[in-house]
């Protein structure tokens, strides 16, 4: 298995959330919208010009600008 960041995840790829490496008020946005270690994510797509980029966690979708992406770690199959 390896590890990177969610922003270089391709299209229906899927992986396990293993860190958020984010601080202070972006670090509890983003684990208030469920995204935490431990859970598991699908990419669903991307915007146009690759960002924001869409996935689903659990049975819901949201969205994250690739600024956001970068702070979250997935461990990915190869």
């Amino acid at each position: 298995m390896t590890r990177i960041a969610m922003r270089n995840m391709k299209e229906n790829q899927s992986g396990t959330i293993t860190a958020v490496r984010a601080e202070g008020e972006l670090g509890r946005r983003i684990r208030d919208m469920g995204l935490t270690p431990g859970t598991d994510i699908r990419i669903l797509g991307r915007a146009p010009l690759y960002d924001p980029v869409a996935l689903r966690v659990g049975d819901f979708t949201l969205t994250l600008r690739n600024s956001e992406a970068d702070h979250i770690e997935v461990e990915v199959k190869d």
